[in-house]
């Protein structure tokens, strides 16, 4: 039987690459099929993946600390338990990576690996230092770049895309070549790279990089780098704010209902051991609507329009410091408890660091609750590849006019209201399509059903 490739998993639709953080088990050993073989780190989310089959790790391709592109085989498995590969990390660094993952490209970016093994010394780190994925070898074969000369900001130096993509906009030395290769034609040369900009690459480029300003450090300042969330975080809040045109609407809500529904039946759940919370009201009422106001369940997708079939709700969770946003799949075949034992389940994994790769993918509507911590309305950003999200203020005692429903009269009550916010992109959802989903939201929170 032949040997089960084990590949570095798509972790999600914007991510490239990903990181092996820790080999959970060594050549040779045992594994069952679902059971944790090493540790992954991504732009998204940091995970445990699994063996794709029951038999003998017999081959480990990619060592801790190196990045590597979505679907580059990181190990081997023989399903009918034979012998481990001799030295298979230690030799691979010259003789594997580039070809097994790019055969065709093969022979251009040779020059910059035939250098790593008479510089490469002992240890990892230094191995690390000079290697690259196979879309930053490409790049730099592309621009006639020298990955030597680029610093990385990766693993132990590792050049990444952004590394190559900086030095590149810099005007690195990539200009060096080109005299040497036609001296008598200089001026075209030089010329050339502002020919070479075309619309799209700007615009990939825009979409797809962030460049945050710098600025002077005073003397009782403290400068401390951003960790991994937030700097994943501040790239994505750029790019989304550059890709939607922002507009926010704001409707006020009464929880009367809910609060009389959650009083007859927390003995119930209670029994049932779920805890449904108000986001799980509001979660199953937004999934309830989707199929009303489609469009606010879409995303522009370059002239074109793509109408979400699949209700994805992203609750996006509070890590402290960070935030990550996991996602509730088809949440709209699920029941009331169904939801809030969801959200529960998604919120303690994350914050215990557990989610899998399919716990942070696919979102096609987001809900942020800044008003647990006591915000009266927030106004926030579309995540990219969706057209709206939804933040829910605190839910607070107020004094408030009632109408009484018999007579018509009006007197003074007192009422748990919040504030509810959306943020739309004004590409895709009109102001009227939002007034409409929220005046809709705002009924079935008021009227909440009794058979949710």
């Amino acid at each position: 039987m032949a040997r089960i490739e084990v590949p570095m998993p798509q972790m999600g639709e914007s991510i490239a690459e990903g990181t092996v953080s820790k080999w959970l088990k060594s050549l040779g050993d045992t594994v069952e099929r679902d059971e944790p073989i090493l540790e992954i780190s991504t732009d998204k989310v940091d995970a445990e993946i699994p063996a794709p089959a029951s038999g003998t790790l017999v081959a480990i391709e990619v060592e801790e600390g190196e990045t590597v592109e979505v679907g580059t085989i990181v190990a081997f498995i023989d399903p009918e338990g034979g012998a481990p590969d001799a030295a298979a990390p230690a030799s691979k660094p010259a003789a594997a990576e580039a070809p097994a993952a790019e055969p065709a490209a093969a022979p251009a970016a040779s020059a910059p690996a035939a250098s790593a093994p008479t510089a490469e010394p002992g240890s990892a780190e230094d191995r690390l230092r000079t290697r690259s994925t196979p879309v930053v070898r490409k790049i730099a074969e592309e621009h006639g770049i020298d990955i030597a000369q680029v610093a990385g900001s990766g693993h132990a130096g590792r050049v990444t895309k952004q590394d190559i993509l900086d030095f590149i906009e810099k005007g690195g030395p990539a200009a060096a070549p080109a005299p040497a290769a036609a001296p008598a034609a200089s001026k075209a040369p030089a010329a050339k790279p502002a020919a070479s900009v075309e619309p799209s690459d700007f615009w990939k480029t825009f979409y797809g990089k962030v460049e945050h300003p710098e600025f002077p450090v005073r003397a009782n300042d403290r400068v401390e780098p951003m960790d991994k969330i937030r700097r994943l975080t501040a790239e994505h809040m750029v790019l989304a704010k550059r890709v939607a045109p922002h507009v926010h609407s704001v409707i006020e809500i009464d929880f009367t209902s809910i609060d009389r529904i959650r009083a007859a039946n927390k003995a119930k759940w209670k029994e049932q051991g779920a805890r449904v919370s108000y986001t799980a009201f509001v979660a199953w009422a937004c999934a309830r609507l989707m199929h009303e106001f489609p469009m606010i369940n879409a995303t522009v997708s370059g002239n074109n329009i793509i109408y979400r079939k699949n209700v994805n709700l992203g609750m996006a969770v509070d890590l402290n410091p960070g935030l990550i946003v996991p996602v509730i799949h088809d949440a709209d075949d699920l029941s009331l408890v169904g939801i809030g034992r969801k959200i529960i389940d998604l919120a303690d994994r994350a914050r215990s660091r557990k989610l899998q790769p399919s716990d942070v993918q696919g979102a096609t509507f987001s809900i942020t609750n800044p008003g647990v911590l006591g915000t009266l309305v927030g106004m926030p950003v579309i995540p990219k590849g969706t057209s709206a999200i939804l933040g829910t203020g605190a839910i607070e005692k107020r004094v408030v006019v009632v109408e009484d429903e018999a007579t018509g009269t009006d007197s003074i009550a007192v009422r748990k209201r919040s504030l509810f916010s959306i943020g739309y992109d004004h590409r895709l959802v009109d102001g009227a399509d939002s007034a409409r989903f929220l005046a809709r939201l705002k009924d079935v929170l008021e009227n909440f059903p009794e058979d949710a």
